[in-house]
């Protein structure tokens, strides 16, 4: 049996007010809290069970200047899959809870980021349609315990319940770490541009439907 629920975010109507929320997701696999303040100063708390997925999460926090809370108790006696997977979906439904009506944000953001001799590209719309693209020749199959095959489920989940669109090219790359942690930071950085604030949209949708 499966529940997900979601705390109230923060919002105020104050258009400055710092976007915060927290999602919950309890299952047979997996029980998972997050918070996130979209508003914040990198600052992260991260508790997955698996290593090198903490270190890419606190990416995500670091580079995008996001405040992340993630607390996952999952069944890594079979595999990481449900645990990186069921974080994925939860802390999409954190951000799109702390987005609220998207009033005011740039809505697109790009990065490209190198780490030594990898390169990735991230590109992110915060559309309101879930959509992923995603092309990373991993050179190996894991790295430190963690199935890089895992990378495509945590974007997918984040993607679906985000209602983002989000294409991820990973360009040049040997090292398979440095491949999957360049998309992590090339990802944290387009965040942080679409979700940036753009004083000339207050108070506006960026959309001509009026809606996302």
């Amino acid at each position: 049996m499966t529940s997900s629920a979601l705390v109230p975010s923060a919002i105020a109507a104050d258009p400055g007010a710092e976007r915060t929320a927290e999602a919950a997701r309890n299952t047979a696999e997996t029980r998972i809290r997050v918070r996130v303040n979209l508003d914040g100063t990198g600052q992260s708390r991260l508790g997955t069970g698996i290593g090198f997925f903490d270190h890419m999460l606190e990416q995500i926090a670091r580079h995008g200047l996001i405040d992340m809370d993630v607390d996952c108790d999952g069944d890594l006696h079979i595999d990481g899959h449900h645990t990186v997977e069921d974080v994925g979906i939860t802390l999409g439904q954190a951000f799109a809870r702390a987005m609220g009506d998207k009033k005011g944000i740039r809505r697109y953001g790009h990065a490209y980021v190198p780490l030594d001799e990898a390169l990735s590209r991230v590109v992110v719309d915060f559309s309101g349609r879930p959509g992923l693209h995603l092309n990373i020749p991993f050179t190996a199959a894991s790295i430190g315990g963690f199935d890089t095959q895992l990378t495509y489920e945590f974007f997918q989940g984040f993607v679906n319940h985000a209602q983002v669109t989000l294409h991820i090219d990973n360009l040049k790359g040997i090292n398979a770490h440095h491949q999957c942690e360049s998309v992590f930071k090339a990802f944290a950085r387009a965040l942080r541009a679409a979700l940036e604030r753009d004083p000339r949209m207050a108070g506006t949708i960026p959309s001509t439907k009026g809606a996302l």
